[in-house]
């Protein structure tokens, strides 16, 4: 069932049922990220965590579902999985941001999110702006919600991997994702860890948005990696080579024709 605080007058102890996760919780102790709350069904961690970022008794909580019936993706597309077969989880971040950088949560986030992977043995690359690649095909992505208060935020990272292969996906999902089990079996509850460790690790990186934008680029194999680009506003896609993330989140690109320009993170998506 899903957190409601409006229902649900907040109370620590309803919140920090982790479950399964259990041991992750106990390896966390001592950090920012100590706190998980599991859930079987919700519709979405985003939209739960979004309910708890103005109580500051949730900061650092981490909320991870088995099956999530409304999963959204960018844009409000729609993220699928079969129960059981993915990490689903959403973490408010032990403290707010600078509002003005609140674009750099998601770069910040997916490199994390990369780093547990390859210490589970799966081997990534990040694409533009939101996605984590197994070869050309989608393991996992990440979705940011904020609250901004004058010139600070609170902000919740939600995370999709697909970890077990599930009988449907190739046809149910287009196009078609990979899973961890392409590679490697992979313990969820030791992903959900990695991750979160590597959260503690980075969190200062917060302040340093160009750092981050240099090592996103890198696990990104930037400049050189070809884009096909849609552009909301345009009929069909282009092709570019794409250079590398610009103070504000967007893809600078050269087209084909040798212009440059800059491609918004509001205004076009990446084609696989």
């Amino acid at each position: 069932m899903a957190i409601d605080p409006r229902n649900t007058p907040f109370h620590p102890a309803t919140l920090r049922a982790a479950g399964p996760y259990v041991d992750v919780e106990k390896a966390l102790a001592g950090t920012g990220f100590a706190s998980i709350h599991y859930v079987e069904e919700t519709e979405s961690t985003n939209a739960d965590a979004a309910q708890l970022l103005a109580n500051a008794g949730c900061a650092g909580l981490t909320i991870v579902a088995e099956y999530q019936s409304r999963g959204a993706g960018r844009k409000g597309r729609a993220w699928q999985a079969a129960a059981g077969s993915a990490l689903l989880f959403s973490t408010i971040l032990p403290r707010a941001i600078a509002a003005e950088q609140l674009w750099i949560v998601p770069f910040w986030a997916a490199l994390s999110v990369r780093s547990a992977l390859r210490e589970c043995g799966v081997a990534t690359i990040l694409q533009w702006p939101n996605d984590v690649l197994l070869g050309d095909r989608k393991i996992a992505g990440v979705l940011c919600q904020s609250s901004v208060t004058g010139e600070t935020a609170r902000v919740a990272c939600g995370v999709g991997i697909n970890v077990h292969r599930w009988r449907e996906a190739e046809i149910a999902v287009e196009p078609p994702p990979a899973f961890c089990d392409d590679v490697t079996a992979v313990d969820r509850r030791a992903l959900l860890q990695a991750v979160l460790v590597d959260y503690q690790r980075a969190l200062p990186q917060l302040e340093e948005p160009e750092g981050v934008i240099a090592a996103w680029d890198d696990a990104a194999e930037l400049p050189g990696r070809r884009y096909r680009i849609a552009p909301d506003a345009a009929e069909s896609p282009f092709g570019a080579i794409a250079e590398g993330i610009e103070s504000g989140g967007g893809l600078r690109v050269r087209r084909d024709d040798g212009s440059r320009e800059v491609v918004s993170l509001a205004d076009a998506r990446v084609l696989r």
